[in-house]
């Protein structure tokens, strides 16, 4: 089942039901744009006989950064290197995606001091996020625009579709959780409200691309914090979305705070134990979706069996299987996985011993292992799990010191 077509609602056929997810690279050069690693890197995932690769974020707004890393889609100028990453994107025949994005309170120190947000909640970790300043009405008719901008210059490109990033706790979750979102106007109060920018963006941007081209949409199925977005009003959403016909949602979880994208797995997370045993981490939650939305639906986490996969797939719960790190971790496994020839992939776990720190050893071991592929290196997993948990922080230092000095 896994390796059987899948038609999207706007009429694109994607080869197999496999994604990559979305995975930051942090590999642009000083002007935010793509390099050679951006090419090689993607080759060799188009090479594993993929069906869908979808990129890391790509900001709208190279003031607001996700990472220093970042490549920003905000002009046509870099368009040569663009169709360059594109068309090496897509060399053996799958179909790539521009996850577009804007980091808003979640824009670190090395990018500004005062971020924009919908309230001035401010993200206090590590005293690496500034006071954010919440944003005029001018402000999000610009961020509109911005959306709808890096959508025309990806297909423009020769990318193949967008996702519109409403996860995660970055600017579009921001708006849809009351715990982020404290605004009294029009976007603010209500679920409908809070919605209003993510349900805007893709109105203007699918007036901009076109009925042919996949809009996706990548949305938290909760925020998995006290006061913060819930299911219950990620289901209303999701019924809005429906109304919207967008060509695929992708579900999961967290944000910079309560970091369920890289811990719904571990123990204690307080995911269902039911759940935990079957390895996605939010196949629960699709089968709520499936009762209200007919939406091609895609969860990313935890899928690591050929049988599992396909018994989700086979019953429906959901349309396609998403996966990041097995890309990392298990890049050259990928190709048998897809033929049945190896029935799982392996976890690779890394561990400090010290718990406050595992979250950033986590991201830190990966980001690496991405630099590393970008310069044509292998996978080296003897890595010092707590110089991985600074190497985050001292990298994002020097590339932003390198931008700013370029």
């Amino acid at each position: 089942m896994i390796s059987t077509d899948f038609k999207l609602p706007c009429g694109v056929i994607l080869s197999n039901r496999l994604v990559k997810s979305a995975m930051t690279e942090r590999i642009s050069n000083s002007k935010f744009e793509p390099t050679e690693g951006h090419e090689r890197l993607y080759r060799d995932w188009s090479n594993t006989g993929v069906g869908l690769l979808i990129t890391g974020n790509v900001v709208i707004d190279r003031k607001h950064l996700e990472s220093a890393g970042n490549v920003c889609f905000d002009d046509e100028k870099m368009l040569p290197k663009l169709k360059s990453w594109a068309q090496e994107a897509k060399r053996y025949g799958n179909h790539i995606w521009v996850q577009i994005s804007h980091s808003g309170r979640q824009t670190n120190r090395f990018g500004t001091n005062t971020p924009l947000a919908p309230s001035e909640v401010q993200l206090k970790k590590l005293g690496l996020f500034g006071k954010p300043r919440a944003m005029t009405e001018k402000d999000i008719l610009n961020v509109i625009e911005r959306f709808v901008k890096a959508a025309i210059i990806s297909k423009d490109a020769g990318f193949t579709g967008i996702q519109i990033h409403s996860a995660h706790g970055y600017l579009l979750s921001q708006f849809l959780s009351p715990h982020t979102n404290l605004r009294t106007d029009s976007w603010g109060g209500h679920i409908e409200n809070r919605s209003r920018l993510l349900l805007t963006i893709i109105k203007e941007v699918r007036k901009a691309v076109g009925v042919d081209f996949p809009i996706s949409v990548k949305l938290n199925s909760a925020d998995f914090q006290r006061g913060g977005f819930t299911e219950e009003e990620s289901l209303e959403v999701i019924k809005m979305l429906d109304r919207e016909k967008i060509d695929l949602l992708e579900i999961s979880g967290g944000t910079y705070e309560k970091l369920a994208f890289f811990t719904m797995n571990e123990e204690g997370s307080g995911l269902k134990e039911s759940t935990r045993q079957r390895e996605a981490y939010f196949i629960d939650f699709a089968k709520k979706i499936r009762a209200i939305s007919n939406l091609p639906l895609m969860i990313t986490g935890g899928f690591r069996s050929y049988d599992f996969c396909n018994e989700v797939l086979i019953n429906k719960e959901v349309d396609l299987i998403g996966m990041a790190r097995p890309f990392i971790t298990n890049r050259e496994d990928i190709p048998k996985f897809l033929k049945g020839q190896l029935p799982y992939l392996k976890n690779l776990v890394l561990r400090t011993g010290l718990k406050q720190f595992e979250d950033a050893a986590e991201g830190g071991f990966y980001a690496r292992q991405i630099i590393r592929f970008s310069k044509g290196k292998s996978l080296k997993t003897n890595m010092n799990p707590l110089w991985c948990s600074m190497f985050l922080i001292l990298y994002e230092f020097k590339k932003a010191m390198i931008k700013k000095l370029f």
